[in-house]
């Protein structure tokens, strides 16, 4: 992204310059020597010449760090570069914190990293480097914060981390990084917060770390571990979240040991394959958050009570039976309760929510799809409790029906931007605003702002918390709670809560109290940098996503340290040497940099001419046109692998060794710059296997070019062709089935806000080396439907109909009317091409009006692949039947996304009970791979329909005129 050449920044946000050049110019060597001379000492060479090495491994297409090239680090206050004086020890000055937050920094990390022996903060968050950990950090012995989040790291941990005895922070998450968790971590005895989420971290949890004396958060959510949970867990004395989703403990139950963890607050364990019963967590007396959702428990919910401060309860989608709980109503601060999608029956109890009619907090309750019969006792919800039972019994009873209605899919969303400001009618000039929360009456000031998440709420909804929020966050920063304004609330998929937070200096300090002094923006800029705002245990860990410093807060960035006192005179002498060698370099340095400005000015200009889109676009490399050609070979028809209608793919090898597909849009084709720019900005912030990942773009000399990790096996629709090199077996089939609504399960319910893909296919389908399928193409995809003035939200979007034939949702087609259920449909027609190897329009037959035909004439087998070979009929029955209700014609009719991975699932394991021969392995949402056992019971091209009707398989009428 180009920043204008008038800009300077600090920790990667833009800064305003209004003064002129000369004068900044004059100021600023003044302000350098006098420096030079208050920092007697120079930089350790040894570290001089490793921030050096550290700058040449990073591409800065911003020029965030082009002071790095002239001075002395610490004496010249190079950008993010902060320092003590160790004179005493070694006459030199050494690097105490290296601070590059978002920077759009990219490239890979130096090995030198490790020859700034003294540093304590290492933080690279939110930019764009790619490779590996160096091992050599762990070399560093000082460090105590280890910040590298939301990078694209790849490769393992280096076992040489385990060796830092003063880190207390390790953040890692929202990389890519891969292999085991090494055993060398249990030495971390400083350790407390591992924040290792949102990688791809494979392997068994050591059982070692459980001897760690001070880790507080163990953060291992969305990752591939697998094994089972060690019980030994359990034994970390003063741990408080235990947060494992979306790993993959096949088999594994949760150990009883756990309910022995008597310090913790929240234990999440959603969507982890876990079996067996629900443990008795009745003994972990501050126990708040409680997620097992998403597994196979079986049997009855155990009746102790739980904590008094517990706020969210979720075990829906399980497999649990019996009844629901009395205790349930006993629990004071509960805010969220669900049940959903188990095997619950009798009553209700009421007492859950009656107990809450005197209560201000809401309450939500979700028993849909089990068997309950009825409600106990009354059936007057008080105004804040909402209940859902849709898919139960129950809802036969006309008295009830109320609480059978659809639930909306975001039903807690609690995003704000309400501001408490009353001065609509005045200005303050700019860049000042009223402090919304001041006691002072229309009060101008020029606010520090700060992009802030809680990692791992322990709460589902915020606003019963929001003073003590507040308070909790003003106390840790010494201010005063009027000083804070919470200008934006958002929840993001995890469940985490992202802020914009705007600190107003205080009012009562006189006239200088409309903007911070420089020393107390620095000391509130370095609580959160350092992370010394106390943690809270209801708000858990939290994160530091940005910071954004106005106009009058420019000088925060002309020193990075305190300077030693000096002598009047010698400061007086150093001022008048310093004006003297202004005036006389200032028209030299002056004269060079505008004629080296205007230079830039006219690559800018070119550029921008060329690629206005690349101007908005953040988050992914911006390759260059030459960086393309050289890949690809001069885009040699050798290197192509596919074609389309918006163009050719071609194989390319980066100069760093990688493989990627290059998609290069040719002019006048089907995908426009909207398209282009729409898969760009979706791609860059959505992160699951079973999408494709965007590794950037390249928007030059007339050219639009999209930049993809390498699938070996191409696309879905070249296996099912009659050219494909070898025919898929059944479990190969449905593999692709099951890991395809996987990646589309991601878009509709955990992407923030969700996704409809809107040109779901075959040729969208991506295949690797394992037959794993990713998800591509999202140049037509739409974000969801928001809520609406009122709090709800539409059920649909309406929009111009785009998608290709044969997979059009008729519905959408003919209302224009786009849902979640309109993916539903264009995944059916998939599956039908996976049974059938037929394409979805062939010779003006329609491959959904065909399926159906054959089942209704008792002809199904006819349209099976014969190239599938063997396969079980009760499978294929299966698989057939959730194919057409997929396509069911009627909206409301065909499943959801996550039913339909759920039936997938249950097909699975049937194939793998019924032994067959196949030896295909089946990746979960975590990595972990199901083969099912060898046998020789197998059927050759059977069809037993024993659980199709008629009702089930629906007409699959589909127009074929090609949409506008």
């Amino acid at each position: 992204m180009i920043r204008d050449s008038g800009d300077i920044s600090f920790l990667g946000m833009p800064i305003s310059r209004t003064w002129t050049f000369g004068a900044a110019l004059l100021i600023w060597l003044c302000w350098s020597s006098l420096l030079v001379a208050a920092q007697n000492a120079p930089t350790d060479p040894v570290e001089v010449k490793a921030l050096r090495d550290i700058k040449n491994s990073l591409i800065d297409i911003n020029n965030n760090l082009s002071n790095w090239r002239r001075g002395d680090p610490c004496t010249s206050n190079w950008t993010g570069v902060l320092c003590f004086n160790k004179t005493e020890e070694d006459g030199y000055q050494h690097v105490r914190e290296l601070q590059l937050l978002n920077m759009n920094l990219s490239g890979t990390l130096s090995p030198s990293l490790g020859r700034l022996s003294y540093m304590e903060i290492l933080d690279f968050m939110w930019n764009n480097i790619t490779g590996s950990i160096p091992p050599e950090i762990g070399n560093i012995t000082s460090l105590v914060l280890l910040l590298l989040n939301g990078n694209q790291l790849t490769g393992p941990l280096p076992e040489e981390l385990g060796y830092l005895p003063n880190l207390e922070r390790i953040q890692i998450d929202q990389n890519s990084i891969s292999g085991p968790i090494p055993k060398s971590f249990a030495n971390l005895n400083k350790t407390q917060h591992f924040h290792m989420n949102n990688n791809s971290i494979s392997g068994q949890i050591p059982v070692e770390l459980s001897r760690l004396p001070s880790l507080l958060h163990f953060l291992l959510d969305n990752n591939n571990l697998s094994g089972t949970l060690p019980p030994e867990l359990s034994n970390f004395p003063n741990l408080l979240i235990l947060q494992l989703d979306n790993n993959n403990f096949d088999g594994s139950t949760i150990p009883a040991s756990y309910g022995n963890m008597t310090k913790l607050l929240k234990l999440s364990l959603r969507n982890c394959s876990l079996q067996g019963p629900m443990p008795d967590l009745s003994g972990i007396p501050n126990l708040g958050y409680l997620d097992l959702s998403f597994n196979q428990l079986a049997g009855p919910i155990p009746t102790n009570k739980l904590s008094e401060n517990i706020t969210t309860i979720d075990l829906s989608y399980n497999n649990l039976n019996g009844t629901i709980p009395a205790n349930f109503s006993e629990l004071p601060l509960l805010q969220q309760l669900s049940v959903a999608n188990n095997s619950l029956s009798g009553s209700v109890p009421s007492t859950i929510w009656q107990t809450r009619a005197n209560g201000t907090e809401g309450l939500d309750l979700d028993f849909e799809n089990n068997t309950l019969s009825n409600i106990s006792g009354s059936i007057s919800l008080p105004q804040n409790v909402t209940l859902w039972l849709k898919g139960n019994p129950a809802c036969s009873n006309s008295s009830i029906v109320q609480f059978c209605e659809s639930r909306n899919s975001d039903t807690n969303n609690q995003s704000s931007t309400e501001s408490n400001a009353t001065c609509f009618t005045q200005s303050c000039p700019p860049p000042y605003e009223y402090s919304p929360t001041s006691p002072t009456s229309c009060f101008c000031a020029a606010p520090l702002i700060f992009g802030y998440r809680l990692k791992s709420p322990g709460f589902s909804n915020f606003i019963p918390y929001r003073i003590r929020f507040e308070n909790y966050l003003t106390s840790g920063l010494e201010l005063s709670l009027y000083q804070l304004d919470l200008a934006s609330i958002v929840w993001e998929s995890g469940p985490r809560l992202k802020m914009h937070l705007k600190l107003f200096p205080d009012y009562v300090n006189g006239t200088s109290s409309h903007i911070f002094n420089i020393s107390e923006a620095r000391r509130i800029i370095s609580m959160f940098t350092g992370w010394k705002i106390p943690d809270s245990e209801i708000f858990g860990p939290y994160e530091l996503l940005y910071i954004t410093l106005l106009d009058p807060y420019r000088d925060v960035i002309v020193t990075s340290q305190k300077s030693n006192k000096i002598s009047t005179g010698a400061l007086v002498g150093i001022v008048l040497g310093a004006i003297a060698g202004a005036v006389t370099l200032s028209a030299v340095v002056s004269l060079l940099i505008l004629r080296r400005r205007l230079r830039d000015y006219a690559a800018i200009s070119k550029r921008r001419r060329q690629s206005k889109a690349s101007l908005k676009i953040e988050g992914v490399r911006d390759f260059s046109y030459a960086e393309m050609a050289m890949a690809t070979n001069n885009f040699n028809s050798s290197s192509q692998v596919g074609q389309g209608g918006y163009g050719k793919v071609y194989k390319g090898i980066l100069a760093d060794g990688r493989t990627v597909a290059i998609k290069r849009t040719e002019e006048g084709s089907l995908q426009g710059e909207k398209e282009f720019l729409t898969e760009i900005e979706l791609l860059s912030r959505l992160h699951h296997r079973n999408l494709v990942s965007l590794l950037g773009y390249c928007d030059e000399q007339g050219e639009q070019m999209l930049v993809y990790e390498f699938m070996p096996n191409g696309t879905l629709r070249d296996h099912l062709s009659v050219k494909g090199k070898e025919p898929l077996s059944f479990a190969t089939r449905l593999k692709i089935a099951m890991t395809s609504a996987k990646g589309i399960l991601y878009l509709h319910t955990e992407a923030d806000p969700p996704i409809f893909h809107r040109d779901i296919k075959a040729s969208n389908i991506l295949v690797d080396s394992r037959y794993d399928a990713k998800v591509a193409d999202f140049g037509l995809s739409r974000l969801a439907p928001v809520p609406d003035i009122e709090g709800s939200v539409p059920d649909h979007i309406s929009t111009v109909v785009k998608g290709t034939p044969g997979y059009l949702d008729p519905e959408y087609f003919l209302t224009h009317k786009l849902t979640d259920k309109s993916d539903v449909y264009s995944l059916g027609v998939v599956f039908l091409e996976l049974l059938t190897g037929k394409q979805p329009i062939s010779h003006g037959k329609n491959i959904v009006r065909e399926v159906k035909v054959a089942y209704q004439s008792g002809m199904i087998f006819s349209v099976i692949d014969e190239r599938m070979g063997s396969y079980p009929s009760d499978c294929i029955d299966k698989f057939l039947t959730l194919a057409m209700k997929c396509c069911n014609e009627e909206t409301n009719a065909r499943p959801s996304m996550a039913d339909v991975v759920r039936e997938l699932e249950g097909i699975w394991h049937m194939m793998s009970e019924s032994d067959t021969t196949t030896t295909d392995t089946i990746s979960t949402d975590n990595g972990k791979e199901m083969t099912p056992p060898s046998s020789s019971s197998m059927m050759m091209n059977p069809w037993v329909s024993s659980e199709v009707s008629g009702s089930d398989l629906v007409s699959g009428a589909v127009p074929t005129i090609t949409p506008r």
